[in-house]
């Protein structure tokens, strides 16, 4: 069943993403400043930031608040003004996902936002609601949204995971003409994870061809983390 689309949601939101997104454009600075000189540098924020408040109406609505997923798809709106602006100033996908994971990595060791004693959650909870959001996907109430099943681990290997088989920063991407830089936003989650001291694995994604990407979960687990990424190196030989 369909559901109505809220054409407002991130308009009226405009002021709490240009926010957030200017700490993002923080940490990815230097690693802009560094290898490109002070003008460029400038330049290549300058053209980032107009790029991102140009796309925030063009963000696909999912549900808004109510899908945990919509601050994933915000995020990846973040990376691709970054790539849009760099690519205007002549430079690669490749080098803008090296900005971005470099930008990541420096967040290793600082402090995370707390969570609030009213907001924790039991394991059991916890695996209840992720269960009930995939379920919810699995309806198609937005046509521009994740679609994906919440698989539950051994607690050896891994502890929860996540099939997805329709991705909408994917598609989001691919009507801006950046199918291109797709595979190295989504190796982000890589040091993401790393960063939230999580072990996170995938073999697989949509990106590269798959019919799915399969994320998988421990908790307290150690994430592997190298540059260049997996999939260039392949690409490459």
């Amino acid at each position: 069943m369909a559901h109505p689309i809220d054409k407002k949601y991130y308009i009226d939101r405009k002021a709490e993403l240009i926010k957030k997104f200017e700490e993002n454009l923080r940490q990815c600075s230097p690693f802009i400043f560094a290898p490109y000189g002070e003008i460029n540098a400038f330049r290549i924020i300058q053209e980032t930031r107009k790029t991102f408040e140009e796309l925030i109406p063009q963000i696909p609505y999912i549900g808004g608040d109510e899908n945990n997923l919509t601050r994933n798809l915000i995020a990846s709106v973040s990376s691709l003004a970054l790539y849009q602006a760099m690519k205007k100033h002549g430079k690669t996908a490749e080098e803008t996902g090296k900005v971005l994971y470099n930008a990541i990595l420096t967040q290793i060791g600082k402090p995370r936002l707390s969570i609030q004693p009213h907001e924790i959650l039991t394991p059991e909870q916890l695996d209840e609601r992720r269960k009930k959001d995939a379920e919810r996907s699995q309806e198609r109430r937005y046509p521009d949204d994740f679609v994906y099943t919440y698989i539950v681990g051994n607690g050896k290997k891994f502890d929860h995971g996540y099939d997805f088989t329709k991705c909408a920063v994917l598609e989001f991407y691919h009507s801006q003409d950046a199918d291109e830089f797709m595979p190295f936003f989504c190796y982000l989650d890589f040091p993401i994870n790393k960063v939230n001291g999580t072990g996170f694995s995938r073999t697989m994604t949509i990106s590269e061809g798959a019919e799915k990407c399969n994320h998988r979960i421990k908790i307290g687990g150690e994430t592997k983390v190298e540059w260049p990424p997996p999939f260039l190196k392949r690409k490459k030989k």
